[in-house]
């Protein structure tokens, strides 16, 4: 597909520019190395898995936009990001004081974006690998999107521990707020849901086996219980077959 080859390597180009435009002079270099860790490993990944496993353009756009968002937020901490400055310079409007907001609240919108645009490179993935159908092909999407918000938090916090000081202040990000993890989380959540809400009413509308393939989603495959009857059924299998 010289045309998807084209896309990928077209996003790819674009986000090392981006990259290398915002690796100049970031706010604060260690915390803007420690931000891109897990982003040179995501994208080493993307690479790799690539020319065996190729996700539709959708999805690349979306990981792209995620990505470069993300990118901001190191450039200059997710608690510093002008965002608020650029408005009242160039529009002379104050996002914060129409909202009566106190913090900075773009790492709050990077972590819904998280679960809106990644959500469905995930479903992607469990529908192509799993064979994920109907109602499990929008429940695991937004589990798995959840579990990996979680997987960040601490992440964050296994890494703000051992660095400890203002890198692990800086790149926690709490701003002094208690329960910043869980609306992060929340948020996160949140987005996920809408991406699949969306999703679900695209198919809705164009898949004419929606509802044969929701219905089946449910049918119960294997009426046999698992567990020990499962671990009994083995052995006596393999007795069988000695």
């Amino acid at each position: 597909m010289p045309s998807h080859r084209r896309y990928f390597q077209a996003l790819a180009a674009l986000f090392l520019i981006v990259f290398a435009l915002l690796a100049i002079e970031p706010r604060y270099r260690h915390d803007w190395a420690l931000e891109n860790v897990l982003v040179l490993l995501f994208a080493a990944f993307l690479v790799f898995c690539y020319y065996r496993f190729p996700l539709s353009r959708i999805s690349y756009t979306l990981i792209f936009l995620f990505m470069v968002l993300h990118q901001v937020g190191a450039h200059y901490t997710y608690a510093e990001v002008p965002y608020d400055e650029f408005l009242l310079a160039n529009f002379g409007f104050s996002l914060n004081e129409a909202m009566g907001w106190e913090r900075n609240h773009f790492d709050r919108l990077v972590h819904f974006l998280y679960g809106l645009l990644m959500a469905y490179p995930i479903r992607e993935m469990f529908c192509r690998i799993a064979g994920a159908k109907g109602f499990w092909a929008y429940f695991f999407p937004l589990e798995l999107t959840m579990a990996t918000s979680m997987m960040f938090e601490l992440f964050e916090w296994g890494a703000a521990e051992f660095f400890g000081g203002d890198l692990g202040i800086a790149y926690l990000g709490t701003q002094g707020d208690v329960w910043d993890a869980h609306k992060d989380m929340a948020l996160a959540s949140i987005g996920a849901l809408i991406a699949m809400s969306i999703t679900l009413a695209i198919n809705l509308r164009i898949q004419r086996d929606f509802a044969s393939e929701w219905r089946e989603s449910f049918r119960i495959k294997n009426p046999r219980p698992l567990g020990e009857d499962e671990i009994m059924r083995r052995l006596h299998d393999r007795d069988q077959n000695s």
